[in-house]
């Protein structure tokens, strides 16, 4: 996919920056994990976890190295318009706050699929579960770990793709092994501080670089100025970003366990939304920080061959000595954030779905033991899978589109499960493999032949509506569960206070309701503006 060919000159100050921050991550993720014994202390730290840790931990976990590099050469190539996952975010975060997370919190689940047991049956908690574990491992860690790889050749060319893969794969495996969630989640909290230092370093230095932001827009066309692109558009196509792009924002902030997993393990209700609504703020500088820097570099490099390479490029031609390593750290906390979540998610899934789930009996502590072991496991998969994505034409469509083609039926199915009390378990795996074969249907055809020309943001919403289709008429003709108490699992404004009684009243300024409308006016500003 990509040939890294260019030697960069890493000073050892460089490298010594590089060096004390991967030992302090690691020394801290191992401190932590002397503290964790039990199950709910290793997989859900504790519950614990307050709403500023929460909300750096969503924030790290979610740009990954793919994000960073994928963003700016998005933004080199084809304009701004590929911000929309990211201020879309913010959007499906109030969401997430405001019906889904008391749901989560008052059933005191481990995973998301358990979720789905108790709303609908077990088949259905093991085939959700079952599908985001190959998720995690051949989508999120293995593409995480090339976009890594490749960024280790840039600034230590001749370093095997295969085994800087591995040695990223290593890194984040030892901590997150070793301390489980709360390992992750204190980690992470370095590196989000680390990262948005460092991207906000790159946008400075690219700014002074050109001379002006006036400079950038005078040389853009216009169409790349903009958010909202013509119905043909290749990347972002208007109906793309009205369907595909709140479909996989709800799956991927309010089903991924990955995701969800630092909300399951916060103190209370309040302190998660709050940790959520701080995730969605946090996402909408990303425009300015992440993807506005190719923009800047159409005018310093405006033959570069590779626009994946452009983040990359700034670091090493603009940057000092010193502030480089500083940034590279950046870069490498947001791969290792990356990994260290999907790591966790799938030893998660693994541990408490599955092993937990068949041989209830099973101690406590060998269970964490289990988890520790599937972590390693996990790793090494991802690590050998990695010379496979290579092969992908497009690192960033290869993954929003793998997205696109398999989870638009799980969102179809939790949703009407939310809302529609009459969802049953027959109507919701029926959906869900109906969906899937559909999906698998299509990209098969899309592969072999020309007759599908849907962009695959608006194959989504065909998925999640060939899905809901059939999950309803599937629960209307059979019978229901009977131990499934749908008051309970089901949103209504009723059950919505219940759910939060006995919770101390906020003042106006922490009540979640109050910053939603603020986080939602900021982000119709910021669209506005960029329209």
């Amino acid at each position: 996919m990509y040939g890294v060919e260019q030697v960069v000159n890493v000073q050892p100050i460089d490298v010594a920056v590089l060096v004390v921050y991967f030992a302090l991550v690691i020394g801290v993720g191992i401190a932590v994990g002397r503290r964790r014994t039990s199950s709910a202390d290793y997989f859900l730290a504790g519950r614990r976890l307050g709403w500023f840790v929460i909300g750096l931990s969503l924030f790290a976990s979610n740009i990954s190295s793919t994000t960073l590099i994928g963003l700016a050469g998005a933004g080199y190539h084809a304009g701004i318009s590929i911000s929309a996952y990211e201020w879309m975010a913010s959007l499906v975060l109030v969401v997430f706050a405001i019906f889904v997370i008391p749901f989560y919190l008052s059933t005191r689940i481990y995973t998301v699929p358990e979720y789905f047991e108790k709303r609908f049956n077990a088949a259905c908690r093991y085939y959700f579960s079952g599908l985001t574990i190959v998720g995690n491992i051949f989508i999120d860690t293995a593409g995480t770990l090339f976009a890594g790889a490749i960024v280790v050749q840039f600034f230590f060319p001749g370093t095997p793709l295969w085994f800087a893969a591995l040695l990223l794969a290593l890194f984040a495996g030892i901590y997150t092994a070793a301390g489980g969630l709360a390992a992750v989640v204190y980690t992470d909290v370095m590196q989000a501080l680390v990262l948005l230092i460092g991207a906000t370093l790159i946008t400075y230095f690219a700014l002074d670089a050109v001379g002006s932001w006036s400079a950038v827009v005078a040389a853009t066309p216009p169409e790349m100025l903009s958010i909202i692109r013509p119905l043909d558009d290749p990347t972002m196509p208007w109906s793309g970003l009205v369907i595909g792009v709140p479909i996989l924002g709800f799956y991927f902030w309010c089903t991924n366990q990955f995701i969800v997993q630092r909300v399951l393990g916060a103190r209370d209700i309040q302190q998660a939304r709050w940790g959520a609504l701080f995730a969605g703020l946090l996402k909408l500088p990303v425009l300015f920080v992440m993807v506005f820097p190719g923009l800047m570099a159409r005018l310093l490099y405006p033959d570069l061959a590779q626009p994946d390479l452009v983040f990359p490029k700034l670091i090493t031609e603009l940057l000092p000595w010193g502030i480089k390593g500083l940034v590279l750290a950046g870069l490498l906390a947001a791969i290792m954030s990356s990994i260290d979540s999907t790591l966790n998610s799938a030893s998660t899934l693994v541990t408490m779905d599955f092993v937990k789930r068949l041989r209830p009996s099973t101690a406590d502590q060998r269970l964490v033991v289990i988890g520790r072991v599937t972590t390693i496991i996990v790793m090494l998969f991802s690590a050998f899978w990695v010379p496979v994505v290579a092969r992908a034409t497009t690192l960033f469509e290869y993954l929003q589109s793998s997205l696109a083609y398999l989870f638009p039926p799980v969102v179809a199915v939790f949703v009407l499960g939310l809302f529609w009390s009459r969802t049953n378990g027959s109507g919701a795996l029926a959906g869900l493999l109906v969906g899937h074969v559909v999906a698998l249907s299509t990209f098969v055809m899309a592969q072999a032949t020309d007759w599908v020309t849907l962009h695959f943001l608006n194959l989504a919403g065909v998925f999640l509506a060939v899905t809901m289709l059939t999950t309803v008429i599937v629960s209307l003709i059979t019978c229901d569960r009977g131990d499934v108490d749908k008051a309970v699992l089901t949103w209504t404004p009723k059950r919505a206070a219940e759910l939060v009684q006995g919770l101390r009243r906020p003042n106006w300024y922490t009540d979640y309701r109050w910053q939603s409308a603020v986080l939602l006016i900021l982000t119709a500003w910021l669209v506005w503006s960029y329209r």
